[in-house]
């Protein structure tokens, strides 16, 4: 039976951008408590993101000499490009939304990758060592993570039979069975490590790290100020939980979404996913400080064995039926 008011679809679309949008640079403040609390320290607010965005809004945007328009542009593109995604992924219903089939989750990933190139494109062109530093790491990195990214996608659309993300999400909560299976739970731990390295977590360099033999993402936005900062900041942390979107409510834990259009029911359905993004979060932090950080060129490895792990998914597929 309904819950409250029954919502129209384009309004629950909406929703969906609006929970990510809105409490995105929260679920960030909450998981930087967690790992303040797991180095004994007392650590910021969680609401501490809010307040460095509306303080970096209020701020003046200073631009460098040798920049173009682009470096103007880019924030803007980027955080375009994170709107875009949550409208093709299952981040609060268990069906599809109008917008939901208008792109299947490559089209998704090659959205998220979009915005990273639009970031080091403006991060580049500033001339600034420390910003084309992380730009040319980032790129580099990139081309490893794109082909294990595509290989996942591959040995689910098979395993699925379906590229789509709503449908991919149908297919695996049909049972635990499904969710179980070897060659998809390959697939998922190959895309857990994809989200480990594209949120920083990764025993390597620390996700908000300024010294320059580590840092990556820190120094693509080295150069920025103002508006501008505040919108690489709050799409880095939008990026972050659309990640944790596809590795839960597709991947691994497709549960706990709306069946109904009912406002009672949606709002049931964010409660449920924050709890989702914020166990997801634990864990990911949980790994990031049980380890002692390596050095930079472990990142490859590292890829290496997400990418080894996806091919060996494909092989399980079709050797084990």
């Amino acid at each position: 039976m309904a819950v409250g008011p029954v919502l129209s679809e384009p309004v629950i679309q909406v929703f969906q951008d609006l929970t990510i949008v809105v409490f995105a640079p929260g679920v960030s403040g909450a998981i930087a408590k967690i790992e303040a609390r797991f180095q004994g320290r007392r650590g910021p607010r969680v609401a501490q993101p809010y307040y460095d965005l509306a303080k970096l809004f209020r701020k003046e945007t200073l631009v460098p000499e040798d920049a173009s328009w682009v470096f103007l542009a880019a924030p803007v593109a980027a955080f375009a490009c994170y709107l875009t995604v949550p409208l093709l992924i299952p981040v609060l219903t268990n069906f599809g939304l109008p917008l939901g089939y208008m792109g299947d989750i490559l089209g998704g990933g090659f959205i998220l990758a979009l915005a990273g190139f639009s970031i080091a494109v403006a991060a580049a062109e500033t001339n600034a060592p420390y910003a084309q530093l992380g730009s040319s790491r980032a790129m580099t990195f990139s081309a490893l993570i794109e082909p294990t990214i595509l290989f996942v996608t591959f040995v689910v659309a098979l395993i699925t039979a379906t590229d789509l993300p709503y449908a991919e999400a149908a297919a695996n909560r049909t049972s635990l069975a499904a969710v179980l299976r070897p060659a998809h739970l390959l697939a998922a731990v190959a895309f857990f490590l994809v989200v480990l390295n594209d949120t920083g977590r990764i025993p390597v360099e620390t996700h908000s790290g300024t010294l320059e033999f580590g840092m990556i993402d820190e120094a693509r936005t080295l150069e920025h100020s103002g508006p501008a900062l505040a919108l690489l900041q709050w799409g880095s942390n939008m990026k972050q939980l659309i990640l944790y979107v596809i590795l839960i409510n597709v991947f691994v834990a497709p549960w706990g979404l709306s069946g109904s259009r009912a406002l009672g029911s949606v709002a049931l359905a964010i409660v449920v996913f924050l709890g989702k993004a914020l166990a997801v979060g634990f864990v990911f932090t949980l790994i990031d400080n049980s380890f002692s950080k390596l050095r930079l060129f472990k990142i490859t490895e590292f890829m290496a064995a997400a990418f080894l792990l996806a091919v060996l998914a494909v092989l399980v597929l079709f050797v084990g039926g």
